[in-house]
């Protein structure tokens, strides 16, 4: 299964403002256009349970897409699940991935956040890594993954500038 990291980050390597999870209020108009183009794109999308909770006001559930929320805990949230559309799971990445390709799933796009990226980076799962570089530095924030002490090497395949303020966006191949 091919697997397509999509982050933000400041120049700092921040993907969250402090702790503030809303990363709406500093991403740019480009940034989002590209992140919904890629969400129309894919019909497996995977992401932890804080980016769920932070990003659930704007997830519009659609039949022929399927969202899976990785948390410790999916019996909490069996009150949300819509099933083929959104589900919560507690596999590790492996076994996820294993039962997906096994249900005719060939793409899956991770959109985060740092501890879900790093679980699937550190079993190098990962084929490759959209990054939108906003030019802000908050100091203090979440990283792109986090928990795991890892070494992956990229390859960069494009760079486009999107916009005049000079946001950045990336495109890696993982080696």
């Amino acid at each position: 299964m091919k697997i397509t990291i999509v982050m933000l980050s400041s120049i700092d390597g921040r993907t969250t403002f402090a702790n503030d999870k809303n990363i709406y209020t500093w991403s740019s108009a480009e940034d989002q256009k590209h992140f919904f183009s890629l969400i129309k794109k894919n019909n497996l999308i995977v992401m932890g349970r804080k980016t769920y909770e932070a990003s659930r006001p704007v997830i519009k559930l659609e039949k022929g897409k399927l969202r899976i929320v990785l948390t410790r805990n999916p019996k909490k949230y069996l009150n949300q699940t819509v099933t083929g559309q959104l589900e919560f799971s507690d596999e590790i990445p492996e076994e996820l991935i294993q039962r997906l390709a096994s249900l005719g799933y060939k793409k899956m796009l991770l959109v985060g956040g740092g501890i879900i990226n790093g679980l699937f980076l550190k079993h190098n799962l990962v084929n490759e890594l959209y990054l939108t570089i906003e030019p802000r530095i908050f100091g203090v924030g979440k990283n792109i993954a986090e928990g795991q002490l890892l070494n992956t090497k990229m390859q960069l395949i494009s760079s486009k500038k999107i916009n005049k303020i000079g946001t950045l966006l990336l495109k890696y191949k993982i080696i």
